[in-house]
């Protein structure tokens, strides 16, 4: 299992104590809180459809869209229909599918450096970091949002496409800084849990010392456990996968994140990884993952919530 696991109870950092997010939120110490949250809304029909079809039918309980991709005004459409939707944004700086691909928000002369010589987004979070600049990125991750907001959407929060906005200590900085100004919460797991430290460590990523102190500062809630996905070469291997998950969550709030699709043509032609997809769809309206999670006492949660905290 992918997972990040925070620190319990109380953050503490210079002269300053916030309480963990759970009690923040109101729920006491030893509760459960869930955020069952799927990725690249927005992307394609295929996805679109899904999305909608879980967060209405099944548990998930979050989205985030993909501004820059042809089917985002599809998923606005949707958000604009359907306002108790808990809908944020995927801040998508790269555009990595073979042939279906996606061009930056942004004036592309504002942006020159997150553009590929075919026109397109970097295919990789390593060409974006080489030849991107801090600048362009700002530029970018706020037409995104600016666009969003115009097309009728109220974000409940921004996360981003790929861990690119984590790759670098200045995107990071960026991300973090853009998502407060908007007033809007930004997915962001504790950074002083020892498993996130080991996975910067993996990816050469080094993060500033004082950067905890500075996500008190704000006030930016931090999850207390991300999973970032299950393995399983089957649908029922993966089912049992994330029912392990789940049966392990820890007191706090946790975000499992999931990518979700039809199985048709339209997926099975822009995506390698449809069936996979397909498969958490399936388990995530299955009636068994929703009775599990009712019997063991979880409370599931969106990020409308968090960002209603940060409001206050």
């Amino acid at each position: 299992m992918k997972l990040f696991s925070g620190l319990m109870g109380m953050v503490i950092c210079s002269n300053l104590v916030w309480a963990g997010l759970a009690e923040r939120l109101g729920y006491d110490e030893q509760a459960k809180i869930l955020i069952i949250h799927a990725d690249d809304a927005g992307m394609c029909h295929s996805v679109n459809q899904a999305t909608l079809t879980a967060m209405k039918e099944g548990a998930v309980t979050s989205a985030a869209a993909m501004v820059p991709p042809a089917w985002f005004p599809e998923m606005a459409s949707w958000a604009r229909a359907n306002p108790e939707l808990d809908l944020g944004l995927h801040l998508t700086l790269t555009s990595e599918w073979k042939h279906y691909r996606w061009q930056p928000v942004a004036d592309p002369s504002l942006v020159p450096g997150l553009i590929d010589e075919e026109g397109f987004m970097w295919r990789s979070v390593a060409e974006v970091v080489a030849n991107a600049t801090p600048a362009e990125i700002e530029t970018e991750i706020r037409a995104q949002i600016d666009r969003a907001i115009a097309f009728g959407i109220n974000p409940t929060h921004v996360d981003t496409h790929m861990g690119t906005l984590f790759a670098t200590p200045e995107f990071l900085s960026i991300y973090l800084k853009t998502a407060m100004d908007y007033g809007i919460p930004p997915m962001m797991p504790d950074p002083n849990a020892p498993q996130v430290k080991q996975l910067m460590a993996a990816r050469g990523l080094q993060y500033p010392e004082t950067l905890l102190d500075r996500l008190v500062a704000l006030g930016i809630p931090l999850l207390d456990s991300l999973n970032t996905g299950e393995e399983g070469d089957t649908y029922q291997e993966r089912k049992t996968a994330y029912h392990e998950a789940i049966r392990g969550l820890q007191p706090g709030v946790t975000e499992i994140i999931v990518h979700l699709s039809g199985e048709d043509q339209e997926i099975r032609h822009i995506s390698n990884s449809w069936q996979a997809r397909n498969h958490e769809f399936l388990i995530f309206t299955d009636s068994d993952t929703i009775a599990l999670i009712e019997s063991l006492g979880i409370h599931l949660i969106g990020w409308q919530e968090i960002k209603d905290l940060i409001q206050k």
